[in-house]
């Protein structure tokens, strides 16, 4: 087996890991309160097994003194600028209180980009690049929305915020041509978007004729990226789409690399996969490695991904939250990478939802792209839906010109049913 950087960055791992957890059990309440030394000479990854799961209600409960401790003060922290006071979107539940240390989040995501050669090149070229980025403004926590912001508030270092408002579907045709000369004014190299959020926009450019001559790539977080999605913008866009997976509590985990792998940043977090079922999709568990003020140790992100060992390192496969997964009558989890594939190909879609309603009926949510899908383009797609479900009635189909977000801006593709 070949000795590949990534092989040899896996192996560095262990020492990384395991002066986490001695430090951790050492200096964070949170972890020492409930656990016992290890014993001696057990390695960091079996160590790491014993330790209990934690989630965001342990984050939030007795937050900052379950991290900090005695004698550590939140405000003398934040005084000398040694740490940010973040908060996760709150899509999934209320939103979380993070602390991070001041310049993690370039330092995080810079290592992320950098395992995509593309994106690497850039930076190297240029570490000055300019980005748009087009998301949930409750996304954006390096700007404050108080009243409209104006463009000069929406610069924060190289990149510009465009989005004003968490409702992509009703932005008018005056805030689309906001946005769009801003972005050419400030000539950004790539954009940074949430996928409908990006579509939106893409879409306009579409039918407007505007090209960005500057941009290289487009680069997706934020929330799961549809196959629909990703088509549309490397069609109305004309370069690369990749993917960027994290969240603000662990920082950036996965980037899609050129030939469309997703790698995971190994300085950033330590991965465990859970409960594989037989296709090895499990939920994804993570200990991160470079935030000594909140180390997450087993932290259940809440999302499913696949992974296999490759003679080049482990290779994932991200497949959606876990809450957004679909049951079969059978008891066989559907996950929304599954379902999205079964969009592989299919054109006239701009953006859709799948809604499983109570006492088994179900609901096919679409916007068209342009005129939309051939009717029986359709009727194809909603028997390929029926079949990977195995639902036992027609699924319902209603065409629609916007789809609400969350809370947070964001989207979900999957809303199952949930008993009780």
């Amino acid at each position: 087996m070949l000795a590949t950087p990534e092989l040899l960055q896996e192996a560095a791992l262990t020492s990384s890991l395991d002066e986490v957890l001695s430090r951790s059990v050492r200096e964070i309440p949170l972890y020492g309160n409930s656990l016992q030394r290890s014993p001696h000479g057990e390695s960091a990854e079996l160590q790491l097994q014993r330790w209990p799961l934690i989630t965001k209600e342990d984050i939030r409960r007795s937050f900052p003194s379950n991290f900090l401790g005695e004698g550590t003060s939140l405000e003398e922290l934040v005084d000398r600028e040694d740490i940010e006071l973040e908060h996760t979107s709150g899509t999934s539940e209320q939103r979380t209180p993070l602390l991070l240390p001041r310049g993690w989040w370039t330092d995080q995501e810079l290592r992320a980009l950098n395992l995509n050669a593309t994106v690497a090149d850039l930076l190297r070229q240029n570490s000055d690049a300019k980005r748009a980025t087009i998301n949930s403004p409750v996304c954006s926590g390096d700007i404050r929305y108080h009243g409209v912001p104006s463009l000069t508030d929406r610069i924060v270092d190289n990149a510009l915020f465009v989005s004003l408002s968490r409702f992509p579907f009703l932005w008018s045709e005056r805030d689309l041509d906001r946005i769009a000369e801003e972005i050419l004014e400030w000539k950004p190299e790539f954009l940074d978007v949430d996928p409908v959020y990006g579509v939106v926009f893409a879409l306009y450019c579409e039918r407007k004729g505007i090209r960005l001559p500057s941009l290289r790539f487009v680069i997706c977080s934020y929330e799961f990226v549809s196959l629909v999605h990703r088509a549309i913008l490397q069609r109305a866009l004309g370069v690369p789409v990749f993917d960027l997976y994290g969240s603000t509590e662990t920082g950036h985990l996965l980037m899609e690399d050129t030939t469309g792998r997703m790698r995971p940043s190994l300085e950033t977090a330590f991965l465990e996969v859970l409960e594989p079922d037989a296709l090895e999709i499990g939920h994804l568990v993570v200990t991160t490695l470079t935030n000594p003020f909140m180390p997450l140790i087993r932290y259940r992100i809440g999302d499913l991904v696949e992974r296999t060992e490759t003679p080049y390192g482990m290779r994932y496969i991200l497949h959606g939250r876990t809450a957004d997964a679909f049951e079969t009558p059978a008891g066989q989890r559907v996950t929304t990478r599954q379902v999205d594939q079964c969009f592989a190909g299919f054109k006239g879609l701009a953006h859709y939802q799948l809604i499983q309603r109570p006492r088994g009926a179900w609901t096919f949510r679409f916007v068209p792209d342009h005129h939309g899908p051939e009717p029986h383009q359709l009727r194809e797609l909603v028997e390929a839906l029926e079949q990977l479900l195995q639902v036992s009635v027609p699924i319902a189909l209603q065409e629609t010109d916007m789809l609400a977000p969350e809370s947070s801006g964001k989207f979900r593709l999957g809303y199952p049913a949930r008993q009780g």
